[in-house]
C-alpha cells in the first residue's frame, strides 16, 4: 500500500469523524473509508501503515464491518495473508446499512413500545396521556417500518428516480413545504 494521497486523508478523516456522529467508531469508520476508496483488495498490514492504528483495533473494527455485511474477506492469488474488500455500489449498501439500523435499533425499540402498551393496560397508574403517545408512537413505527419494507425491494433505478422526484411527489401530494 502506498501513501495517501492529500484527498483520500481528507476523505478518510471525515468519514472517521462523521462516523462517530453516527454512533460507529472512528476508526471502524475509517477502515471503511480506506477500503471503500481502495480499487484492490487490502490485507490488516495495509491498513495499519495507512491509517496508523493498532493492528488489534484494525481486527476488531474489520470484525465489525464484515458483521455489518459491508467488508468481506477476500483472498489474492500468490499471498496467504486474508485481504478485505467494501461493497463498492453505494446504493445497496446504504440498503445494508438500513438492514442493519432497522434490525439493531428500529426494531428493538418498536418491541419496547409493544411492550410498553401491552403493560400499560395492565397498570392501572398509567395515565391516559402515555398510553395515548405510546400508540400514537406504535402508529408511526407500524407506518414506517410498512413503507421502508416496500421500498426495499425497489431497483436501484426505481429508488433514485423517487428520491430525485421528492419535490415533485410532495407537490403531486399537494403537502406544504
Amino acid at each position: 500500500m502506498t501513501s495517501l494521497s492529500p484527498v483520500q486523508q481528507k476523505f478518510i478523516l471525515h468519514w472517521g469523524e462523521m462516523g462517530t456522529r453516527w454512533g460507529i467508531n472512528r476508526t471502524v469508520a475509517q477502515i471503511h473509508a480506506l477500503l471503500f476508496i481502495s480499487e484492490k483488495p487490502l490485507n490488516a498490514e495495509d491498513l495499519v501503515q495507512a491509517l496508523g492504528v493498532a493492528r488489534s483495533n484494525v481486527s476488531s473494527s474489520l470484525k465489525e464491518l464484515q458483521g455489518w455485511g459491508i467488508v468481506k474477506r477476500v483472498h489474492v492469488l500468490g499471498d496467504s495473508r486474508d485481504h478485505f474488500e467494501c461493497m463498492k455500489d453505494v446504493w445497496e449498501m446504504f440498503r445494508v446499512v438500513m438492514d442493519e439500523r432497522k434490525k439493531r435499533e428500529f426494531d428493538p425499540t418498536e418491541r419496547l413500545i409493544r411492550e410498553c402498551i401491552a403493560e400499560a393496560g395492565k397498570v392501572p397508574e398509567t395515565d391516559k396521556y402515555t398510553i395515548q403517545k405510546l400508540r400514537e408512537l406504535a402508529e408511526f413505527f407500524d407506518a414506517t417500518s410498512a413503507w421502508y419494507g416496500q421500498v426495499r425491494q425497489w431497483s436501484t433505478g426505481a429508488l433514485t428516480k423517487f428520491i430525485k422526484a421528492g419535490d415533485k411527489i410532495r407537490k403531486f401530494l399537494s403537502v406544504g413545504g
